[in-house]
C-alpha cells in the first residue's frame, strides 16, 4: 500500500473539475503540465488563465522531500516558523553525508560515526514535527521517492535540484531552496512564475546500445545548460510510451542540467507496471480512474507546435550512444570516431581510470541489470578490467533485490567496489585522493548527471564524461575513452579478439522487489514532548539568527568579486568536505565563492580588499568588509547559480554581508533563493555593462527607495580614478517578494504573519 493514499485520492477527486474549468478558461486543449499546474492552484478551482513566463502563481504542492545536506538548513528555518507539525507530507532522506571510499559496510559505519550529531538532529526534528525519516543507507532521495511517494498527476517540491526525477512517474516535481520548502511545510502557498512549455516528441524506439540516458544527453546538446530555464519539458510520442518508468526518471532527472523547471511524461502502462511492482496497486487503480487527466489532451500531442512554446523531435531509432563532457553536461560527443578526434584535438586523457555507475540518475534495477550484462560478458569472454569500477545502488530495495538476483555478484567478480546506497562520488563525497587539488590529469566515465570541474573527487584535473550505465561499464572494462563497443574489439587473456554483444536487462525484477529493512522511520503521532538539542559549541549545527533587512538605502557598497565565466552553486558553495558544515551557517560561509574565478586575475579565492589594497581569500575579505559595516556586491556572467538547489549559495553571502548580486542572467532556483534571503538579485539591462565593472569599484543604488515590480533600478558605479558610470539593472521581483526584501527574508515575514 502506498504512503498517503488518501491524499492521493483527494488530488484525483478534484482533478477533473479543476482541469475542465482550466480548459474552458484557457480556451484550448491542455498539456499534461498545464493540467497538473491548474489542478494545484492555491486558490483551488481556477478562476483565470495565466500567461506563461509572466504571471507569478501561488501553488499548493502535495508533498515535500529533503535530503540530509539541505534538510539541516530547511529544518533549522522551519523550527523558527512557530508551527507544531508540517502541513503537508514531508520526508527527510540521509544520502549526501556518506563518503565513498572503502565500500558500503565500512563507509556507512564511518558516516554514522562522524555525522551522528547531524543524523540524530534530523531524526529528532523529523519525529517532533511529523516528518518521515529515511535512515543513512536507505537510499538516494530521488530513487526512494520514485519507489514510494511519486504519483501521476501530483505536484511536489524538494530541496534538491534533481527532485525533477519524479517526473518519470508523471509528476510536476520541482527543486527548490529550503526556504521555499519551509513555506509549504508551514501551510503557506508556494510561488512560481507560470512556466513556459517545451515539448519533446520521441519517435522510433530505443534499441541496442542506446539508452534513455542518451535521450537527455541529446536534449542537453540541443538546449544547452540554460536552454530549459523557466520551462517545463514535456516528453511524448511513441518513443516515450515505449520506454520504462525508471528510464523516464533518468531523462527527467537530468533535465536539471538544462535549467528546466522540471520535466514530465504522461501516465502510461510503464508507469502502471512500476506502481504495481513497487507495491502501489492502490495508486495504479486510482490513477486508472482518471487517466485521461494524467496526460495531455489528444490534440496537443497531435499538433504540438500549437500548444508548446518550443518543440523538439528526436528519432530514437537514429540515436546512438553519447558521452557528454568534460566539465559541462551539454558538450555531447558520439562514442567512437568522433570522440577519438575530439579528445585528441583537446588533449583529453584517453585512458579511463574509473567507471562509476549509480547516483540518483541511473541506479534503478533496470540500470544495474543492463550494466551487469556487460560485466558478465567480460567474465565470459575472458576480459580483465582496465579501469576501476564503482557501483552506487539507488535504494536498499534495489540493492537487496539486485544482490538476491546475483547482479551485484557479477560486478564483484570483476573486482568492482560496491558503495553505499547513497550519492557518494556524484556529489563530491568520493575520498579518491588525499590531496585532490594537486592530483593528476585523468579521465573518468560515469552515469551521474553533473560533471563540473572538481565535482566528483575535488580534482580540477579530472575530466568527467557522462554516459549510460551500459556504456560506462563497457568503457571501464576497455579502459579507453575512445572505445566504441558497437564496432571495436578487445584482446582477452588468451590473446583472442572479442566483441561485446548488445546489453540486455530487465525493466523490473522477474521475481519482484524484495527488502528486509527499507530504512524508514515513521514519526510519532504527537511529537510535542520531543526536545531538539543543538549544542552551542557544535561545529556541525548552529541555530539561526534572523537576517536584518538591508534597507532602501545602499551606498558605498564595494565590489567583492567579479566572477568570470561559469559560476555554479558548486563554485559559490562547494560540496565535498564542506558538506559537514551544511547545518552551521557561519562555518560553511568560509567556503563562499572560493571556486569562482576572479575576472581580474583569473584566479580562484584571490580578490582585492579595497580597505587594505591587499589580496586574499573571498570569505576572509568579505568578513573584513562586514566588520567595517560595508555592504558588498557580487557581479557574475550568464546562468549564474547553475546547478543544485543549494540555498547555502544564497544564505552564505547574505550572512557575510553581500547585499546584491548583479549578473547577465540567473539560474531559476538560485535567483529565487536570493530573493528568499532578502537580497537583491539583479540583471544587467545591457549585458555589455558587465565589462564596465572594475576591480576597485564602489556602488551607489540611486533609486532603491522606489523599488517596485516591473521598474528598473539605477546604479552609480564609482571607479578608483573618480570617474563614474550609471547603469540600469532589471529584476523580476513582484510585490510579495519585495516584502521579503523589506522584512529581511521570507522567513522573517512568515514569523511575523504567524505571530499576528
Amino acid at each position: 500500500m502506498a504512503f498517503d493514499i488518501e491524499m492521493i485520492k483527494g488530488v484525483y477527486a478534484k482533478m477533473a473539475e479543476r482541469v475542465d474549468t482550466a480548459r474552458d478558461l484557457v480556451g484550448k486543449p491542455l498539456t499534461l503540465s498545464e493540467k497538473i499546474l491548474y489542478s494545484h492552484l492555491w486558490e483551488g478551482t481556477p478562476t483565470k488563465a495565466f500567461e506563461r513566463g509572466k504571471h507569478y502563481v501561488d501553488f499548493a504542492p502535495d508533498r515535500i522531500a529533503c535530503q540530509d545536506a539541505t534538510a539541516q538548513m530547511a529544518l533549522l528555518q522551519f523550527m523558527q516558523a512557530g508551527k507544531d507539525k508540517v502541513a503537508v507530507p514531508t520526508t527527510v532522506h540521509c544520502d549526501h553525508l556518506i563518503q565513498a571510499k572503502e565500500g558500503a559496510a565500512k563507509d556507512l559505519k564511518h558516516a554514522n560515526d562522524v555525522s551522528s550529531e547531524v543524523f540524530n538532529f534530523l531524526e529528532s526534528v523529523s519525529n517532533k514535527y511529523g516528518i518521515g525519516f529515511w535512515k543513512p543507507g536507505a537510499g538516494i532521495i530521488h530513487q526512494v521517492v520514485l519507489e514510494n511517494y511519486a504519483f501521476p498527476g501530483g505536484m511536489m517540491i524538494g530541496t534538491d535540484s534533481h527532485t525533477v526525477n519524479a517526473g518519470g512517474l508523471g509528476m510536476v516535481a520541482i527543486g527548490v531552496g529550503g526556504a521555499d520548502a519551509v513555506d509549504v511545510m508551514a501551510g503557506m502557498a508556494w510561488e512560481l512564475k507560470f512556466p513556459k512549455l517545451i515539448g519533446v516528441k520521441l519517435t522510433g524506439k530505443l534499441s541496442g546500445w542506446t539508452a534513455p540516458k542518451d535521450v537527455i544527453l541529446k536534449v542537453a546538446e540541443i538546449l544547452t545548460v540554460k536552454g530549459g530555464t523557466g520551462a517545463i519539458v514535456e516528453y511524448f510520442g511513441p518513443g516515450a510510451t515505449a520506454m520504462s518508468c525508471t528510464g523516464k526518471g533518468t531523462i527527467c532527472n537530468m533535465g536539471a542540467e538544462i535549467g528546466a523547471t522540471t520535466s514530465t511524461f504522461g501516465y502510461d502502462e510503464s508507469m502502471e507496471r512500476y506502481l504495481r511492482a513497487t507495491d502501489r496497486e492502490d495508486v495504479a487503480d486510482a490513477a486508472n480512474k482518471v487517466k485521461e487527466y494524467l496526460t495531455a489532451d489528444a490534440e496537443v500531442y497531435a499538433n504540438p507546435e500549437q500548444y508548446f512554446d518550443q518543440v523538439i523531435e528526436i528519432n530514437l531509432s537514429e540515436l546512438g550512444p553519447l558521452l557528454n563532457g568534460p566539465f559541462t553536461p551539454d558538450l555531447s560527443t558520439t562514442v567512437g570516431t568522433e570522440m577519438t578526434e575530439k579528445a585528441t584535438a583537446n588533449d583529453w586523457p584517453l585512458q579511463v581510470e574509473w567507471g562509476l555507475i549509480g547516483s540518483c540518475t541511473n541506479s534503478s534495477y533496470e540500470d544495474l541489470s543492463r550494466a551487469s550484462s556487460i560485466a558478465q560478458q567480460a567474465l565470459d569472454k575472458g576480459l580483465k578490467m582496465k579501469s576501476e569500477l564503482g557501483i552506487n545502488p539507488g535504494s536498499e530495495q534495489v540493492r537487496y533485490t539486485a544482490e538476491r538476483d546475483g547482479i551485484l555478484g557479477i560486478f564483484e567478480n570483476l573486482d568492482a567496489k560496491i558503495f553505499t546506497n547513497a550519492c557518494g562520488p556524484c556529489i563530491g563525497q568520493w575520498a579518491r585522493y588525499s590531496d585532490p587539488k594537486n592530483a593528476p590529469k585523468n579521465s573518468i566515465v560515469h552515469s551521474f548527471n553533473r560533471n563540473f570541474a572538481k565535482r566528483a573527487d575535488g580534482n580540477p584535473n579530472t575530466h568527467a564524461f557522462v554516459a549510460s550505465p551500459e556504456i560506462t561499464a563497457a568503457i571501464a572494462i576497455a579502459g579507453r575513452l575512445d572505445f566504441n563497443p558497437l564496432t571495436d574489439s578487445l584482446i582477452n587473456e588468451d590473446g583472442q579478439e572479442v566483441m561485446f554483444d548488445e546489453p540486455t536487462g530487465w525493466e523490473l525484477p522477474p521475481k519482484g522487489f524484495e527488502v528486509k529493512d527499507n530504512g524508514y522511520l515513521a514519526p510519532e503521532e504527537d511529537g510535542s514532548h520531543i526536545k531538539v538539542v543543538v549544542n552551542e559549541d557544535s561545529e556541525r549545527l548552529q541555530l539561526l539568527t534572523p537576517f536584518t533587512p538591508l534597507g532602501r538605502t545602499i551606498t558605498g557598497a564595494k565590489l567583492l568579486i567579479k566572477a568570470f565565466g561559469k559560476c555554479t552553486t558548486d563554485h559559490i558553495s562547494m560540496a565535498g568536505p564542506w558538506l559537514r558544515f551544511r547545518g552551521h551557517l557561519d562555518n560553511i560561509a568560509n567556503n563562499t565563492l572560493i571556486g569562482a574565478v576572479n575576472a581580474f586575475n583569473k584566479k580562484t579565492n584571490f580578490v582585492k580588499n579595497q580597505l587594505t589594497g591587499e589580496y586574499g581569500g573571498v570569505p576572509a575579505t568579505q568578513r573584513e568588509y562586514k566588520a567595517a559595516g560595508i555592504k558588498t556586491v557580487v557581479v557574475g556572467d550568464h546562468n549564474y547559480g547553475e546547478g543544485s538547489s543549494r540555498e547555502h549559495a544564497a544564505m552564505q553571502p547574505r550572512h557575510l554581508g553581500v547585499a546584491a548580486v548583479i549578473v547577465k542572467s540567473f539560474a531559476r532556483i538560485h535567483e529565487t533563493n536570493l530573493k528568499k534571503q532578502g537580497m537583491l538579485g539583479l540583471t544587467f539591462a545591457n549585458e555589455a555593462d558587465y565589462d564596465l565593472i572594475q576591480e576597485d569599484d564602489t556602488f551607489n543604488f540611486l533609486d532603491l527607495n522606489e523599488f517596485a515590480p516591473d521598474k528598473q533600478l539605477t546604479i552609480e558605479i564609482v571607479h578608483a580614478d573618480g570617474s563614474k558610470d550609471v547603469i540600469k539593472v532589471n529584476h523580476t521581483y513582484n510585490q510579495p517578494q519585495i516584502d521579503w526584501y523589506n522584512e529581511g527574508s521570507a522567513l522573517n515575514l512568515i514569523k511575523k504573519e504567524n505571530a499576528a
